[in-house]
């Protein structure tokens, strides 16, 4: 179908958020829980980090989104996952999952696999090695990097797309945007420093959530979503570069913009196609 996306639609999606304060549950690893729940505030949603199998259920039966994040996985936190997945699709919310590390070890893998055999996430967004392995290509990761591009990934994110019926995001250099409608954006927005920090990646994906409790079209979510962290993360890195400052002070920033960014800057540098696949 034809795809059309304008940037004043995805700044609307940006002040909904803000608007709406939009309640989201991350099961998401040890490494970026405060960065994370940091990012959905800045950006006006408000996070809820809970894991414990006695109110996972509870507390996912009152959010509007879910967001799961594989990063520091063990037995308990991925039942915690699998229980609160269950709810979600049962209650019809949207849900994001995160499949850090895909590819690296064979736990990990079949930890993903049972959640996709749990119920099917609205969104997956990855780097091109994690989507590529989630697909079933035949990828090493290393670690939680990247060994693939986004590029790379392509026909990976479309089997994807395919087997799941929902929204797949390939993050990198340049982020992809897929759905089973044949949508497809490319956003070219961010910097080379959203590398440096750790989180980032798995604050797009706390943010894809949030956006998706507000927009019911997951895809527009999603590329609203990665469309203003990128522009974010852009102006941040500039601001951190032009006082002499490093990726610490960027991280800081990057908070900073999330709350500040205005509507001019935004569509000013807004680098957003939107096609067809």
């Amino acid at each position: 179908m034809a795809a059309t996306l304008s940037p004043s639609d995805v700044w609307s999606d940006v002040l909904t958020v803000r608007e709406r304060s939009p309640l989201v549950h991350s099961i998401t690893n040890l490494v970026v829980i405060n960065f994370n729940a940091n990012v959905l505030l800045a950006s006006g949603a408000s996070p809820v980090m809970a894991h414990a199998h006695e109110e996972v259920t509870d507390m996912v039966g009152i959010a509007q989104a879910l967001v799961l994040n594989i990063g520091t996985l063990d037995p308990y936190w991925i039942e915690s996952m699998r229980l609160a997945l269950a709810v979600a699709a049962k209650r019809g919310i949207p849900v994001v999952l995160d499949p850090v590390g895909a590819g690296a070890t064979p736990y990990r893998n079949q930890s993903i696999e049972l959640l996709l055999a749990t119920a099917s996430p609205t969104v997956i967004r990855g780097n091109g090695s994690e989507i590529m392995s989630v697909a079933g290509s035949a990828v090493q990761t290393r670690g939680v990097d990247s060994s693939a591009g986004a590029n790379d990934a392509l026909g990976a994110a479309q089997a994807l797309v395919q087997r799941t019926g929902g929204v797949v995001c390939v993050s990198g250099e340049t982020d992809h945007v897929l759905d089973q409608q044949q949508r497809a954006a490319r956003l070219s927005n961010g910097h080379v420093w959203m590398t440096k920090i750790t989180g980032v990646g798995c604050s797009a994906t706390a943010l894809i959530g949030a956006f998706c409790a507000v927009q019911p079209d997951a895809w527009r979510a999603t590329v609203s979503a990665m469309a203003y962290l990128g522009v974010v993360g852009e102006v941040a890195a500039e601001k951190a570069i032009a006082k002499g400052q490093g990726v610490g002070s960027m991280q800081a920033g990057l908070l900073d913009e999330l709350q500040l960014l205005d509507q001019a800057t935004f569509t000013q540098r807004l680098r957003m196609e939107v096609t067809a696949w």
